[in-house]
């Protein structure tokens, strides 16, 4: 049996966007996370004694160059290099524009593929491996046709760096469909490029393993690089055509981001420290990673809902004493989206008629002309990604609206209700 592993975008040094950096104990953690997640995998690689590890293109990130962040890799790819392991290498958008990606020598066991493409024979065995590197940050084009087709009576592998027909938060990069890929002939299509994990294809296989560190909530779970087995000898001459591939997630992220939901449904006040308590040892027990990073939303219909609005400084600062305790949660944000019961709805009062004048107020057209200028000029001070992401069109912004709306009112409601209660 032949072991390859295979990853992608891992973005070394790359820094992670969480409100976890402010916790001193989490802050090495968080900060190394993408070496962390590099040096997992090539351990992993070692212990299981793999062939090769591929690397399909954003192995750095952004423009800046860092000297240690070259020494880092070096010392990693050398580790790979005394273990006999062999490492195959596309540049992606991001090492296109790093000109820390070409400024060094790497070990002679690293292939880096240039932008013509071309294949290489993983040494002692029928197994190929091509590759396209980006020549530039944009790729419009597909970069399909730089392939040559496949090696007759070999196991063929093809690394691509690309968006494939498209994906949420992503541009376009070397475009093409799994229906493209699987008609070219190869066994296995080791892509890169998007975050998430997604296998598109089983025959040829078409996988696309993700980053191996998510870097914010919008990359949430745990993150993961894909070990190849390939049945046979895989020794020249041995005819193996592709057939016996088998694939398995290896799970080396050391940070993870995690949306969590708590149920507060008919909790009573007595109860609502350990109902917290029991939900977040439970996503401890959950976690697979050093240290998980949540964002809580806390649902459902209970009496203490406006007691949680009205004091929910001191509930958040109880949610994150809790979760430090559990040794591996940090939460990054808490959201309550309690409301209260139908039948525990209050009498006709101040608060009542409080309600009922902001709804009216909030039906007026003047004042949802006004909160969305104002809501407007709040956006534009964002960064692009962070205004793609609260308000990607018309819509989102207007639903978004809503809710700011909707919970500036909660809270109103709720300050109110403890003074009359």
């Amino acid at each position: 049996m032949i072991k390859i592993l295979h990853t992608a975008d891992l973005h070394l040094d790359s820094p992670l966007k969480s409100l976890a950096l402010r916790d001193e104990a989490l802050r090495d953690t968080v900060q190394l996370a993408t070496r962390t997640a590099l040096a997992r995998l090539v351990q992993y690689g070692i212990d299981e004694g793999v062939s090769a590890l591929l690397i399909a293109g954003d192995l750095f990130d952004g423009k800046e160059r860092s000297a240690k962040t070259a020494a880092f890799l070096i010392a990693q790819l050398e580790r790979l290099r005394a273990a006999g392991i062999a490492v195959f290498y596309i540049k992606g958008n991001h090492d296109a524009e790093n000109p820390a990606a070409g400024a060094f020598d790497l070990p002679a066991n690293t292939h880096v593929f240039d932008g013509r493409g071309g294949k290489v024979q993983l040494e002692g065995t029928d197994i190929w491996i091509h590759g396209v590197s980006f020549r530039d940050k944009h790729a419009p084009e597909s970069l399909l046709p730089k392939y040559a087709g496949p090696v007759e009576g070999a196991v063929n592998i093809g690394m691509m760096h690309t968006s494939l027909a498209g994906a949420a938060g992503h541009d376009p990069y070397a475009p093409c469909t799994p229906g493209d890929l699987a008609a070219h002939g190869f066994d296995y299509w080791a892509l890169g490029h998007v975050h998430s994990r997604a296998v598109h294809g089983t025959d040829p296989w078409i996988v696309m393993p993700g980053t191996p560190q998510g870097r914010d909530i919008g990359e949430a779970g745990q993150k993961s690089a894909t070990l190849l087995r390939i049945e046979g000898t895989g020794l020249e001459g041995s005819g193996l055509d592709g057939s016996g591939i088998a694939i398995e997630e290896v799970l080396v992220g050391p940070v993870a981001f995690h949306h969590s939901t708590c149920d507060l449904t008919r909790v009573e006040l007595a109860d609502l420290r350990a109902t917290l308590a029991a939900h977040l040892r439970a996503e401890a027990a959950a976690s697979k990673s050093d240290a998980t990073i949540l964002r809580l939303h806390l649902t459902g219909q209970s009496a203490l809902a406006w007691q949680l609005r009205r004091d929910a400084d001191v509930w958040t600062e109880t949610i994150h004493e809790l979760a430090r305790d559990t040794g591996c949660l940090w939460v990054e944000a808490v959201r309550i989206d309690v409301s209260e019961p139908p039948q525990t709805a209050a009498s006709p009062n101040a608060v009542t008629e409080l309600a009922q004048i902001m709804r009216a107020i909030r039906a007026e057209e003047g004042f949802a002309t006004q909160a969305r200028a104002e809501l407007d000029e709040m956006i534009a001070l964002l960064p692009p990604e962070r205004r793609q992401a609260l308000a990607p069109d018309e819509a989102g912004t207007a639903a978004l609206l809503d809710e700011i709306t909707d919970q500036a009112a909660q809270a109103m409601l709720a300050r109110m209700k403890g003074a009359v209660g």
